[in-house]
């Protein structure tokens, strides 16, 4: 399996905890972010993308600017958007079924998305902060792809990692991925055992003493 797939198996929580055993605790999105569908999940390397609310702009140059993002955005990773508003939706019933069709995984932005039923039709994973019916015509250009952005004050990379679940949002460093995963593996395989021990009448201090952790 690809670091993908094995990371697609893992929770949000036990990343973070991973993380923050390593000095690593600046992971997590904002809480505001969340998936549309309750319960949907989303793993895999990030493609970052950033942009600019300008209003009075041409609808012509707005809404190419925003085809060609969708034409660039690389198949089997995670777009996360940066839009730097809270004006206009970043994403729409079209928009996702392209990014889908194209092998996009999914898509997380610090912002708004709408068509939200349309959208909930399909299984493709979008994560946003809120829900408005204003799109980008003719107000909001797409100023880079694959530079670094910041969300929160989370330092986002293209390359970096990302899991997203009910739990929330946290980012893998690149150079940290394949030994974050790793460590995650391991750990949920130890409270595997340890809930096995608990479940068989193991006192939770003796369980604790045992395995180290809770």
């Amino acid at each position: 399996m690809n670091l993908t797939q094995r990371l697609e198996k893992l929770y949000v929580s036990a990343v973070y905890d991973v993380l923050n055993e390593m000095g690593r605790p600046n992971c997590v999105l904002p809480p505001g972010i969340a998936a549309l569908q309750d319960g949907q999940r989303l793993a895999g390397e990030v493609h970052t993308m950033n942009g600019e609310y300008r209003p009075g702009m041409d609808k012509h140059e707005t809404l190419l600017g925003w085809a060609t993002v969708l034409s660039k955005a690389p198949a089997g990773k995670v777009l996360i958007c940066q839009p730097n508003t809270s004006e206009v939706a970043l994403m729409g019933e079209l928009s996702a079924a392209t990014l889908e069709s194209r092998g996009v995984l999914g898509y997380i932005v610090d912002g708004a998305c709408r068509d939200v039923d349309f959208i909930l039709e399909t299984d493709f994973p979008v994560f946003c902060r809120f829900n408005t019916p204003k799109d980008i015509a003719g107000c909001w250009i797409a100023q880079s792809m694959g530079a670094p952005i910041v969300i929160g004050d989370v330092a986002i990379a293209s390359g970096d990692y990302v899991m997203a679940d009910r739990d929330g949002v946290v980012i893998i460093p690149q150079a940290l991925a394949e030994e974050v995963v790793g460590k995650v593996e391991a750990m949920a395989a130890t409270e595997t055992e340890m809930r096995d021990a608990i479940l068989g009448g193991l006192d939770p201090v003796d369980a604790y003493n045992k395995f180290g952790t809770f």
